[in-house]
């Protein structure tokens, strides 16, 4: 373990990485998200009494159907940072007329910032 302390740097590096979501859902294109998460990444939540989980393709595939949301607001509220793990708790507001809350597990691989797993609130 290491007890230096965190470049702040790392911060920036993984808002960029965040950024490819916002970006995504703006674009209403689940190609553009991509880039943020891994591969194996995952999503959980609900929309209404029905869970929403499996593989984050499930999101890009939801993100094309859903369309543009031009009008989104996103804010990054925090992000905490331990080595090689992070999280990031991002505020959505007008994402095609709902809001939500993101928390993402985020994990440095191979040098670079990857989303793991995206767990979401949708408020009524």
């Amino acid at each position: 373990m290491s007890n230096a302390p965190t470049n702040v740097s790392e911060y920036d590096v993984i808002a960029k990485v965040v950024q490819h979501y916002i970006d995504g859902a703006k674009s209403g294109r689940g190609d553009d998200m991509k880039p943020a998460f891994h591969k194996d990444a995952t999503v959980f939540g609900y929309v209404g009494a029905d869970l929403f989980a499996g593989p984050i393709q499930r999101l890009f595939a939801w993100n094309d159907e859903n369309g543009p949301a031009t009008g989104l607001q996103a804010r990054i509220a925090s992000i905490d940072l331990i080595d090689t793990v992070a999280a990031v708790r991002l505020e959505l507001d007008n994402w095609t007329g709902h809001r939500f809350t993101d928390l993402f597990t985020l994990l440095k691989v191979d040098g670079e910032w990857k989303i793991m797993n995206k767990v979401f609130h949708l408020h009524p």
